[in-house]
């Protein structure tokens, strides 16, 4: 099973840019709220930006948002 370069591309380039955007808006998320409902902004920012891929934005959404 030999994988081409340019078999994997079309698949990579838009999930890499999904990721991406998630964690900019995450990040801006972070930076623009003060509340949260556990953990304070640093912690966010680093479990964002460590846990990058998906995982990371997905926890804070899921346990750190405050609903408004």
């Amino acid at each position: 099973m030999d994988l081409n370069m340019n078999e994997i591309l079309p698949f990579a380039i838009p999930l890499a840019a999904a990721q991406f955007a998630l964690l900019g808006y995450t990040i801006w998320h972070i930076l623009a709220h003060t509340d949260y409902k556990r953990g304070s902004r640093g912690l966010w920012l680093a479990i964002a930006i460590i846990g990058m891929q998906f995982i990371g934005p997905a926890l804070y959404f899921l346990l750190g948002k405050e609903d408004a």
